[in-house]
């Protein structure tokens, strides 16, 4: 049934209509990932985490890969990622962990 140009739901209910669900952050850490994993070495790990900002973590098995990770990601994304740094894998104790900020 239908007045005044809105539909009704048998026992009086307009229905609300629901907002268009939107993607954005989802997609852009996809495209942001994906950027990653194609650039780094097969077994870097790439994980994400926020805290007022976004930061960026990669972890890999040897020092080799440390250096040409930190020398890659500022290269990657127009410049996207900085502030670079190295420490300890917390979850994997035989990697070694680049982070670094994600302005996006």
């Amino acid at each position: 049934m239908s007045v005044a140009g809105k539909s009704i739901e048998s026992g009086g209910v307009e229905r609300i209509p629901s907002a268009p669900r939107s993607n954005f952050v989802s997609e852009e850490l996809a495209r942001i990932s994906s950027l990653l994993i194609d650039a780094c070495p097969p077994e870097a790990i790439v994980s994400f985490h926020y805290e007022s900002a976004l930061h960026v973590h990669i972890d890999v098995r040897n020092l080799e890969h440390v250096t040409i990770v930190e020398a890659l990601l500022p290269t990657l994304g127009a410049g996207i990622f900085h502030d670079i740094q190295r420490g300890n894998s917390p979850q994997h104790p035989f990697f070694h962990r680049v982070s670094a900020r994600v302005d996006r």
